[in-house]
């Protein structure tokens, strides 16, 4: 069943103000509560699903990179009891490029940790204190030179299409990211999520998003320097070296099961999706009274599935196998894909069509979720 195990710290130095993942800011944490805690919820969730062997590991966060190299250590050796590694397993923690948190980085990859994505998010120092950073641009190219020599594989992130970005300004700040020779990168076009201060702000009118078109322009730009570069992109918003893709993700993305434990955790196995509960109080106390931190189990329709299948595969570049989805879900490709659509869309080149294989070409990706719902046949149920 699960062949990848994700695991989440939901602790922050800060909250940024476009955040919207489950991260929460504390006076201070009992490890050992949370190395106890932890541990019973993996063991539950590999009592549930643990007959296969891992291939993949993820931290993320929060700031995992604030959790102790002896908590990272302690996790993984009870996730090789409980699963066992493939020789070859990844495993990814995410980390902030602060100078407290890159003092660990030498200790966190004899942990274990053998990749490791970090948020830089700008390599200039305005838009890293508009984002709500807690580092600098120097700061910030001192850890990713200390993590190039300690892990061996390394990626980092940006965000782009900020308010009054100019095509010039973000050229030369991706040209000096290419420059530094990692091989990965995700770049995320800045959006505001519900519920964040940046949804505040722009609804009371303190900055205006960047429109959509000059959004596309920069989406264009990047898919051609990142190419010119020889890392395309694998997916919406990641780029890699062929070889290079995060395996972690591509388990999300090609729709296979994986076990997510920790507070806000999501997971699917055997045609089941979990929640773990979110607020870290919550979750504790569900594993003290239950041994697990389950909030929700739900038993997905069929619909439900294809639909998340076709969702997440459709990101890739790889696109999906609509023969393997029939083969899995016993349906004929006319109940899952609109033929008239598939068509349509093709003739128009937004679509490809190789073989059984489908997918939504460079110039489609900007409108992949107009794409999405078009694609997906009448009468599945809307990821």
């Amino acid at each position: 069943m699960a062949r990848a195990l994700y695991i989440h710290w939901p602790f922050c130095a800060k909250k940024c103000p476009y955040c919207d993942f489950n991260s929460h800011v504390r006076d201070s944490v009992d490890v050992a509560l949370w190395k106890s805690a932890l541990l019973a919820d993996m063991r539950a969730e590999a009592a549930a699903a643990g007959d296969e062997t891992l291939t993949s590991i993820f931290f993320g966060g929060g700031t995992p990179s604030l959790m102790p190299p002896a908590l990272v250590e302690r996790l993984l050796q009870e996730a090789q009891v409980l699963w066992g590694f493939a020789p070859d397993i990844e495993i990814t923690l995410e980390a902030n490029p602060s100078s407290v948190e890159a003092a660990n980085f030498a200790d966190l990859a004899l942990a274990g940790i053998n990749r490791v994505s970090l948020g830089v998010q700008s390599l200039e120092d305005a838009e890293l204190r508009w984002l709500g950073r807690l580092h600098g641009v120097q700061e910030a190219l001192r850890a990713l030179q200390l993590a190039q020599t300690c892990f061996q594989r390394v990626s980092f992130d940006l965000i782009y299409a900020l308010p009054d970005q100019t095509p010039a300004q973000w050229e030369a700040q991706l040209t000096q990211a290419l420059s530094f020779g990692t091989s990965h990168l995700s770049l995320y076009q800045l959006t505001i999520e519900p519920g964040t201060r940046f949804e505040t702000d722009v609804r009371r009118g303190r900055f205006a998003p960047l429109d959509d078109d000059r959004a596309a322009d920069l989406y264009a730009l990047t898919q051609q320097l990142t190419a010119s570069a020889g890392l395309p992109a694998y997916e919406t918003s990641n780029h890699a070296r062929p070889g290079q893709e995060s395996r972690h993700n591509l388990t999300y993305w090609r729709y296979q099961d994986y076990a997510g434990i920790g507070p806000g955790a999501h997971g699917r196995r055997g045609g089941f999706a979990t929640v773990r509960h979110k607020k870290p109080e919550n979750f504790l106390k569900a594993v003290a009274t239950r041994g697990h931190g389950i909030a929700e189990q739900t038993m997905l329709h069929q619909d439900e599935q294809v639909s998340e299948a076709l969702l997440m595969g459709l990101r890739l570049a790889e696109g999906i196998d609509l023969a393997a989805l029939e083969q899995r879900f016993a349906r004929e490709r006319s109940t899952m894909v609109s033929e008239k659509a598939l068509a349509t869309y093709t003739d128009l080149g937004f679509v490809w069509q190789r073989g059984t294989r489908i997918g939504i070409n460079p110039n489609g990706m900007a409108v992949l979720n107009t794409l999405i719902e078009v694609l997906v046949a009448d009468g599945l149920v809307q990821a």
